[in-house]
């Protein structure tokens, strides 16, 4: 399965390999696919989730705040 979470953000495309930045990103990737798991305001797969809050304001907001309630 963890090979379908680097396919998903296509982390073998990125081109973020100096100092830090891999390790910041690996980390903001995990947070935003917890983020859609966790995520029951709409029934898509993953893919149609990043989709959709990629394209929808109203929905990206539903997500981030969600998140903020997790802690």
């Amino acid at each position: 399965m963890h090979w379908m979470l680097d396919m998903n953000f296509r982390e073998d495309e990125s081109r973020i390999r100096k100092k830090q930045g891999p390790l910041v990103f690996n980390v903001m990737r995990k947070i935003a696919m917890a983020l859609f798991k966790r995520d029951t305001s709409k029934s898509a797969s993953m893919a149609r989730k990043k989709k959709m809050a990629g394209l929808d304001d109203d929905y990206r907001s539903t997500l981030l705040e969600s998140g903020i309630k997790m802690r």
